[in-house]
Parts: structure tokens; sequence; C-alpha cells
């Protein structure tokens, strides 16, 4: 594995950087980081493999081992890496639904869930 850089933050982690697994093997790049920085949670990266269909892999934050300056090393190997899903907070809601108290009880509780207030 090529010199790799100095430790980062996923918050200034770039689009393009290379993504190796944890047998060192290049796995692909970053397509994009899943976070919100303006609560701290990290939730992963999105990995354009550009083999095979589809060409995206997620590895969730708990399979990322580092985060270099020049790469991501991960923790697993690319056969354990997920296919990308839509998240669990994509509603379909139209504009009826919205005043409705039982449906904003429901996705309030549906956010505690996900940012782990709940």
């Amino acid at each position: 594995m090529p010199d790799l850089g100095a430790a980062i933050s996923y918050l200034v982690l770039e689009p393009g950087t290379e993504v190796y697994d944890a047998a060192g093997e290049r796995v692909g790049t970053v397509d994009h980081v899943l976070a919100d920085a303006n609560i701290d949670i990290f939730d992963g990266i999105v990995i354009d493999t550009r083999l095979g269909p589809g060409g995206h892999r997620f590895a969730d934050a708990e399979q990322i081992e580092e985060l270099f300056e020049r790469g991501v090393v991960l923790n697993v190997t690319s056969d354990e890496l997920h296919d990308p899903e839509p998240g669990p907070a994509a509603l379909d809601a139209d504009p009826d639904d919205v005043d409705k108290p039982e449906l904003s009880d429901r996705l309030r509780r549906a956010w505690d869930w996900i940012s782990g207030r709940y």
C-alpha cells in the first residue's frame, strides 16, 4: 500500500480518495461521505468500485479502520461491503400529511431513533 499521509477527519475526506480493504487491496475511490457534520454523525462512505453492475458499495463507519489524506483503510474485505440503500429517513409525504399531528409525531420519533436520541 502506498504512503497515505497523515490521519484526517471525515470532515475533510475528499471524493476520489483511494480506498483499500483490510488486506491492502485497492477497492475503489470515495464517491461521497455520508455524515451530518452539524450534529457530528459519521455514517460511512459510498465507494465507487466501477466493477460490475452498480459500481457502488457502502462501508459503514464501523468498517473503516482509518482515514488518511490520500487513502481510506477498511477493516473488512471488499466482499463484506454493502450495496448502498436509500436511507431510513427518506419518506414519501404529500402536503396533506404534514398537517396531521400523528405523522409529525412519527417523524419526530423516527428522527430521534435514527439520531440515537431515543
